[in-house]
């Protein structure tokens, strides 16, 4: 067994298991591990297979925004999410107690343009149901501003004095659950990134000063403290802190260890608590490598998974206009459905993208910002990425069109590794990113369908 899962069998639930790779980590042990944040179910069906071949856990959190007691944009509320996870886990293979739920940016971001009021009461329904759905980690946000919130945005302490809030409502909540239930995980921070990737220029992220770490550690201790919740505060695993990585729309600040080595020592002594590393998509493996080695044990990723999706749909589709021509069969048109739904409803991309109509439309492509992932679970869009695959598994495609689109899924194919079915190579091209990933965290097992 490789060294990134050491000890596997022996933690009694997946969060236990996190908690012993936290520790080997702060032993300086080079290991790690990744969330995927994404509700893609092609993401979590890829995410589940590569999980098998590691023999590691599972870990899938999904955002407030995709997810949530009023459906979200997946539809989907944490108990649905939660049982479609389980579902696909238990199709490859992986037993419950190797699958980790936790929710992502659980606040009040998604109606962050209501009243503070308003916005929190949806955050504390949300963080109940997600307790509730089985979620066990959980990363309590509240770092941004209210629609009556000052401009200038909020202070460190009143970030804290609502994600306590909200870590009470979770604590509370679990009372609900059988008394055997694994103990809540909680992540905090103040200085976290936007979901959705950083718009800012190129050579202006800064990387949080060191001083901040104990600052923002000690207000929200207190702000635990002051509503009894010192047996929670035991179970904080995470601080999230801003390495100088991120994405936006064209560029990726890549992580450089020199400007984040302060912060690789100013984290307390106790071995409990790790950094996590926010919007780490797009990084090179190397630097996803240094990360772990810097602390920062737990990755997480999203956008990159849905952006290899896109491109292999894509690719897939080129390839269904070569095999298909003079067919008589009805192509798919998954590019015009999908540039349809994100006119319809430019809600999910309109702040993110800038510049003419022409670089608009390229940018809803093509952006690392991703921000298309939002529109794939249309059922227009659906419903043509269903035809696409049908046609290719009633066509399949020649290896030579597969070498000229996906060249690395031919290579695959070539090898025996992977067989020349659309639905197969869609998951073995998210399964390159995982693969990144896993293996930065200590995880050596090849990529696995």
């Amino acid at each position: 067994m490789n060294a990134g899962n050491k000890n596997l069998s022996k933690p009694p639930h997946p969060g236990a298991h996190l908690q012993d790779i936290i520790r080997r980590n702060r032993s300086s042990e080079a290991v790690g591990a990744y969330a995927v944040c994404s509700a893609h179910p092609e993401v979590i069906m890829a995410a589940a297979n590569q999980a098998r071949a590691n023999e590691s856990i599972l870990h899938v959190e999904s955002t407030s925004s995709q997810v949530n007691p009023m459906g979200g944009y997946t539809g989907q509320t944490p108990e649905q999410f939660a049982s479609f996870v389980r579902g696909v886990a238990y199709g490859a293979g992986l037993p419950s107690d190797r699958v980790l739920l936790g929710g992502d940016h659980l606040g009040p971001f998604p109606w962050r343009r209501e009243a503070a009021s308003i916005a929190m009461s949806n955050a504390h329904d949300l963080v109940r149901a997600c307790v509730l759905a089985g979620y066990q980690k959980i990363h309590l946000d509240a770092s941004m501003a209210c629609a009556d919130d000052s401009p200038s945005g909020l202070d460190e302490r009143t970030i804290a004095d609502r994600a306590a809030s909200l870590c009470e409502t979770a604590e509370n909540a679990i009372r609900d659950l059988p008394s055997n239930s694994p103990p809540l995980l909680y992540v905090v921070g103040t200085e976290v990134p936007p979901p959705g990737g950083e718009s800012a220029p190129q050579g202006s992220l800064l990387v949080t000063p060191a001083t901040h770490v104990q600052s923002t550690l000690h207000a929200f201790k207190q702000a635990f403290a002051e509503r009894r919740l010192e047996h929670a505060w035991e179970r904080v695993i995470g601080l999230v802190v801003q390495p100088g990585v991120e994405f936006g729309e064209w560029n990726v600040f890549d992580y450089d260890r020199r400007k984040a080595a302060s912060l690789s020592s100013a984290l307390p002594v106790s071995p409990q608590l790790v950094y996590e590393a926010h919007s780490t998509d797009y990084q090179l493996a190397s630097g996803l490598k240094q990360l772990v080695e810097d602390h920062f044990a737990i990755l997480k990723v999203g956008p990159e998974l849905t952006y290899a999706f896109r491109e292999a749909v894509f690719a897939l589709s080129a390839i269904e206009q070569e095999m298909l021509r003079g067919k008589g069969e009805r192509v798919s048109s998954v590019r015009e459905a999908l540039e349809a739904a994100m006119l319809r409803n430019p809600s999910y991309w309109r702040d993110y993208y800038h510049g003419d109509e022409n670089q608009l439309r390229i940018s809803r492509f093509y952006s690392y910002s991703d921000r298309c992932r939002y529109y794939w679970f249309e059922p227009e869009v659906q419903a043509q990425v269903d035809l696409l695959v049908k046609n290719l598994n009633a066509y399949p495609p020649a290896l030579t069109l597969v070498s000229q689109y996906l060249p690395e899924e031919y290579a695959a194919i070539r090898a025996g590794a992977l067989r020349p079915m659309p639905s197969e190579m869609i998951r073995h091209r998210i399964g390159t990113v995982l693969h990144k990933y896993a293996k930065a965290c200590g995880q050596v097992a090849l990529p696995c369908l």
